[in-house]
């Protein structure tokens, strides 16, 4: 038997089709099969069926022939007296296009989910599955799955060139399959099997085998919204992110997930109730282990299975869009988890990650980091951004733990990190990355946003990347997060020894287009709930509670608020359990959410709160220097004229005949009030009606004279507002 042969057999043919199917033998045609399953074969020729020989006592079978059968051609198995008919995976030709392969070598394949994974297709008017993957470091690749009994040696694929892609078309194979790729390491001759890191769907965890799934079109139900999206001035238009972690948002009665049709329903009515005009998911992509939220994923193009299919997540998103409420994922490309079976070291090398550990390894997060200077492995994030787009009509990227992909020595030590070619510590390869992943976004899906976490004042985040911006729509305020609740966890007594930490924000507040987040991050590993972190006594906190929203909600910025504290969750965000619904019985959290509704429709309703706030002509102080009385003034301009005065007293104390100066004369409506009875508050405030009077102050022509509740924020509006 001659090497090629053996080769088949001890599962290490760097090119099986060179083995496999048929083959010019001089004059004659030689049809050959590994068939370990078969006492019997026969290849079909025109006319009937010719008998297959066994080579030797081995599983591969051999026919010859005068004349070449017409490709592609069936094979009958005989096993245990039952025969089974299916084509030859060995007599197809190559599916995958020379220009498609290019493209990806060169990084530019950017709907690489239909060329590589598991593509449902026709081939010759056969049904079946082509599979294809990158190992170029492999010897052989294989597939198996629960159609070849996991068997790595039934179905080794075809390498395509220097390309480092292996392809297989299967016929006969059906969408729900379940499939791995089985390798062979080139150099050391170890067998492994490993998921398909471009597998759209797979099991529930533990399992982790991926599923083929169906090339069916989802009647989506949106095309309104997904223009409406296109045409929208994000910039300009109010939005209110709801932050959901979905497998503690509800469970069942027996603490069960949810479906994403359960999930949607709740949340589509929950979130339009209260007025939120985004929900933002944690991550949804394929993860092995609940207790890292999803930022550690392993199925880059695939919704986690735990709360059902990929159309499943698609009929979540366009329940969200029938209620008017947009879809932001997050996306993690920064780092990807160790596991064996997973992406690391995929073809026995380092492959997606990086070689050297100084820049292949997260030394906080015990994670790989990728390998951005490789195409392929830049063209595999890129096109998982894109995917979640196109295939999910999501609607907009949020971007995790950017600063530990700009810089080489974020978070090491000395001698521990290499600097990049010009000696500097600049992620050169990443930066690229960034912008060109933010321009495809922008170009391709017109109103679709990326919001960057990111914690540094690297300049420029959210600017374009044709003036040297990394490219991102938004980027989350940090520095407002902090300084806001350092500054409202302290004591009312010690609050006017701090008042930069609320004024500080304005030195800065439009170099970027800010999110203001009070996230999931705040309300973990021991922070305690935001309710927990404010001081005082039952009242107090809930009233400092409705404060702190209100400031976040009058504060220049878009804004994102985690589940749970809508309604004052008491602890801490507990990821393996639902929230505290039960609170809502208790009436001070029920006039919390109630607070949260009024405060997030206003916010829509008053261009004066949303339409500039990435401009420093949409927010003047009135007083910012009244650290005595620990009171903040300010108004929000809109770009109708549209007028918003807001006053935020951060004492306990009532302050009667507060006066504020004011731009126009006339009435001023009191349109919010976080002391109102209705929020849990003491019933300080105006009569919903402020007049103003001509007595100039603090170098405006006219005042309001108010009564200043306690712990609390009042919002007013002239009337009418000016034009």
């Amino acid at each position: 038997m001659n090497a090629l042969l053996r080769s088949i057999l001890e599962a290490r043919c760097h090119d099986p089709f060179a083995v496999l199917g048929m083959h010019p033998a001089g004059h004659a045609w030689e049809v050959r099969a590994y068939l370990p399953e078969a006492d019997a074969a026969f290849v079909e020729e025109s006319g009937g069926w010719r008998t297959m020989t066994r080579l030797g006592n081995t599983p591969l079978f051999h026919a010859t022939a005068a004349a070449a059968m017409p490709r592609p051609y069936r094979l009958a198995v005989d096993q245990a007296g039952s025969r089974t008919i299916r084509y030859d995976p060995y007599s197809f030709d190559p599916q995958l296009s020379d220009h498609d392969l290019y493209l990806f070598g060169e990084g530019r394949l950017l709907q690489a989910w239909e060329t590589l994974g598991a593509m449902p297709k026709s081939v010759a008017g056969v049904p079946g599955v082509l599979f294809a993957t990158w190992a170029p470091n492999a010897e052989r690749v294989s597939v198996v799955g629960d159609f070849n009994g996991w068997d790595g040696r039934r179905h080794p694929m075809r390498a395509r060139g220097s390309s480092g892609v292996w392809e297989l078309f299967l016929p006969g194979i059906d969408p729900g399959a379940l499939y791995k790729f089985e390798l062979r390491h080139r150099g050391s001759g170890v067998v492994f099997t490993k998921i398909d890191p471009y597998g759209r769907s797979f099991e529930r965890r533990p399992a982790t085998a991926a599923r083929v799934v169906s090339d069916a079109p989802f009647a989506w139900n949106d095309a309104a919204w997904m223009a409406q999206r296109a045409a929208r001035d994000w910039l300009r238009a109010p939005m209110n992110c709801y932050e959901v972690h979905l497998g503690s948002w509800r469970r069942s009665p027996e603490g069960e997930f949810l479906s994403y049709e359960e999930l949607a329903r709740g949340l589509a009515e929950h979130a339009h109730r209260l007025g939120y005009t985004h929900v933002e998911l944690l991550p949804i992509a394929e993860h092995p282990l609940d207790e890292s939220w999803g930022y550690q994923a392993t199925g880059y193009f695939a919704p986690t299975s735990r709360f059902g299919s990929p159309d499943g997540f698609r009929s979540f998103v366009d329940r969200l869009h029938a209620s008017g409420i947009g879809v932001i994922v997050d996306w993690v490309p920064g780092h990807f988890p160790k596991d064996s079976w997973a992406l690391a070291r995929f073809d026995g090398t380092a492959l997606y990650e990086h070689d050297d550990p100084r820049r292949g390894e997260h030394p906080d997060w015990g994670t790989l980091i990728f390998n951005y200077e490789r195409n392929e492995v830049r063209n595999f994030l890129i096109a998982g951004a894109l995917h979640w787009l196109s295939e999910f009509h999501v609607d907009g990227l949020r971007v995790d733990a950017v600063a530990s992909m700009l810089y080489l020595d974020y978070s090491r030590k000395a001698g521990a990190w290499e600097p990049n070619r010009y000696g500097g510590r600049e992620n050169l390869d990443a930066i690229d990355f960034l912008r060109e992943v933010n321009s495809l976004v922008h170009e391709r899906h017109p109103g679709a946003v990326t919001i960057a976490e990111e914690s540094t004042a690297w300049p420029m985040v959210s600017r374009p990347t044709y003036v040297g911006g990394l490219g991102f729509s938004m980027k989350w305020n940090m520095g407002w997060m902090n300084d806001t609740l350092r500054y409202i966890s302290k004591d009312p007594i010690y609050r006017h020894f701090h008042q930069g930490d609320l004024t500080f924000s304005q030195l800065y507040a439009y170099t970027e287009n800010f999110v203001l987040p009070l996230s999931h991050d705040e309300v973990v590993h021991g922070k305690g709930s935001l309710l927990d972190k404010m001081p005082g006594d039952a009242w107090q906190k809930f009233a400092n509670m409705r404060l702190l929203l209100t400031y976040q909600m009058t504060h220049p910025g878009k804004k994102l608020l985690f589940m749970g504290d809508e309604f004052a969750q008491g602890l801490e965000w507990n990821a393996s359990r639902e929230l505290d619904w039960n609170l809502l019985a208790i009436a001070p959290h029920a006039q919390t959410m109630r607070t949260v509704a009024d405060l997030n429709h206003l916010y829509v309703e008053l261009a004066a709160l949303h339409d500039r706030d990435f401009e420093s002509n949409g927010f003047e102080w009135i007083d910012c220097h009244d650290a005595d009385a620990s009171v903040l003034s300010f108004l929000r301009r809109g770009s109708n004229g549209e007028l918003a005065i807001v006053v935020l007293n951060f004492t306990p104390v009532v302050r009667r005949d507060y006066r504020i100066g004011v731009p126009v004369g006339g009435e001023y409506r009191e349109v919010f009030n976080s002391d109102a009875t209705i929020y849990g508050g003491s019933n300080v405030g105006n009569a919903g009606l402020a007049h103003s009077s001509e007595i100039g102050w603090m170098g405006r022509s006219h005042s309001l004279c108010i009564s200043l509740p306690p712990l609390a924020g009042v919002i007013f509006v002239p009337q009418p507002p000016p034009r």
